[in-house]
């Protein structure tokens, strides 16, 4: 993945989702080919998970939910490990995350622009990625910032 490359991104909805709908419960299914550096967006009202390699589960998802405060935010989730691989696996796996996830999140918003021109101010809306884990140091929950940033790095071109 590593640099995003808004050419190298497919997007597709999944029936009933469409450009603007739904807001809460829209959830993002996005995977990549190593080979191609091509990364693949789904938007709907499911996860993709035909799309998902179960061998390498290397993919990002991503959902809109409300905070506790009745707020949307955007949650992800990356899957390090559910105990299959050695801790030192796993740590690599968290690494490479943690290093293509601002690739993955950029995929993510890039992809969904007519969602935040219609929704202006989720622009604004606080992004958390939870990595998913049995090893307590690679389970963790990041805040990424907010899909304005992301935009705005695309267009500035960093």
């Amino acid at each position: 993945m590593s640099v995003f490359n808004p050419q190298k991104l497919f997007v597709k909805f999944i029936p009933p989702a469409t450009f603007y709908h739904p807001i809460e419960g829209r959830k993002y299914t996005l995977t990549h080919s190593d080979i191609t550096a091509e990364l693949f967006l789904d938007i709907g009202c499911v996860y993709n998970y035909e799309a998902i390699n179960w061998k390498m589960r290397d993919e990002v998802l991503a959902e809109w939910v409300k905070n506790q405060q009745g707020l949307l935010i955007l949650m992800g989730k990356a899957y390090v490990d559910g105990g299959e691989f050695d801790k030192n696996v796993s740590g690599i796996r968290f690494n490479v995350f943690k290093k293509e996830m601002d690739t993955a999140l950029k995929g993510i918003i890039y992809g969904d622009i007519p969602f935040y021109s219609t929704y202006p101010v989720l622009l604004d809306a606080p992004i958390y990625l939870s990595y998913e884990s049995v090893y307590p140091e690679y389970r963790n929950v990041f805040y990424y910032g907010t899909p304005r940033q992301y935009l705005k790095q695309i267009y500035q071109g960093s």
